[in-house]
């Protein structure tokens, strides 16, 4: 008996996440903090991992983690947290909970790809509104959509993968207010953006806020958070993983919010950066830069394929995105080495 005859459809027609291989590049792909972690709080980490009982399980939910995020991150009172294995997880937990026959999921697309996945994988009817041409939101276009798909299930990423725009804050409120179902705001580049609807949650019964450590600097530890009412929370608790976030996870999170002073002073000089990667890519010839609040930039080039092979050859790794981003690259924010490096070597490469 084949794959092909037991496996679903819809997932047979699906392609693999595609990480590409990146020992020895430049690696300007994936929004990652290109900063490591001092020497010094490198071994203190070390010897604090080094006291985890790894024969033991997690503390299901994670309490000291949610206790600590909560104090860190200024949750509302009233409000609750569910950690996650990244914020992958926590999307997929969300879309498991809400998916029912016949429901449908709708975001403003471009957008992160696993909104999409998700809703495949959970036999959800996904509608993918597009934004503008120039990536801005068009909430008009958007809430005309809703209004006749009535969506169980909204997600907007605030500011957006892959295009870096953070949407007016009003048009984001329309959306929460004219949503019948779930309102979703990913919120993984809050950091770079500075601008959050956490303190907004006591306002809308429909919203919740999604966000992840790892743009911080900690994407090896695969750390989301899902914070909300606790109706909410307890809902998507029950379908949560029963030990979904390790002991090391956990114990390099208390370790780590305890220092968040040395992961925000990081976050300000990729913003510092990122002014200055921004400029430097729009004096670029047949460059085209759209406006990014995050840690990456979107950018348009003259034959996009071709570029990104041209700069792989030279040691520098960036995103070449798929059709509905016509000749677009997305290229993250390096230290200020690997930005000139990145110049450098797409000069040559144009």
């Amino acid at each position: 008996m084949s794959p092909e005859k037991l496996v679903r459809p819809e997932i047979l027609a699906l392609t693999a996440y595609q990480v590409p291989e990146a020992q020895g590049m430049v690696k300007l792909d994936a929004m990652e903090n290109p900063y490591p972690l001092p020497p010094a709080l490198r071994r203190e980490l070390a010897e604090a991992l080094s006291r985890v009982d790894l024969n033991r399980y997690p503390e299901p939910t994670g309490r000291r983690v949610r206790e600590l995020l909560a104090r860190r991150m200024n949750l509302p009172a009233g409000m609750e947290l569910l950690l996650g294995n990244g914020s992958d997880d926590l999307l997929q937990i969300i879309t498991l909970a809400v998916a029912r026959p016949g429901t449908t999921m709708m975001y403003p697309a471009p957008s992160f790809v696993m909104y999409g996945m998700n809703a495949a994988l959970c036999g959800m009817k996904a509608v993918a509104v597009p934004l503008r041409e120039d990536f801005s939101f068009d909430a008009g276009a958007f809430l005309v959509r809703m209004k006749s798909e009535r969506p169980e299930l909204v997600f907007i990423a605030y500011p957006n993968n892959p295009t870096g725009v953070l949407y007016p804050e009003e048009d984001v409120l329309r959306v929460i207010r004219a949503a019948e179902g779930l309102v979703v705001l990913d919120e993984a580049y809050h950091v770079f953006a500075g601008r959050t609807f956490m303190q907004r949650l006591g306002e809308h019964p429909n919203l919740v806020v999604l966000r992840t450590l790892s743009k911080l600097g900690l994407a090896g530890i695969r750390l989301g958070y899902l914070a909300g009412r606790p109706q909410w929370i307890e809902q998507f608790n029950k379908v949560r993983q029963a030990y979904n976030v390790n002991v090391l996870t956990q114990a390099a999170a208390l370790f780590m919010l305890e220092r968040l002073e040395v992961l925000e002073e990081q976050a300000a000089r990729i913003r510092t950066e990122r002014a200055v990667l921004g400029a430097a890519l729009a004096g670029l010839p047949g460059v085209t830069v759209f406006p990014s609040q995050a840690n990456f930039f979107l950018v348009r080039v003259p034959r996009a394929e071709r570029t990104y092979e041209a700069l792989r050859r030279q040691g520098v790794l960036v995103r070449n995105l798929h059709p509905g981003l016509r000749d677009c690259l997305r290229i993250t924010v390096g230290t200020p080495d690997e930005n000139r490096i990145l110049l450098t070597a797409l000069q040559e490469a144009l």
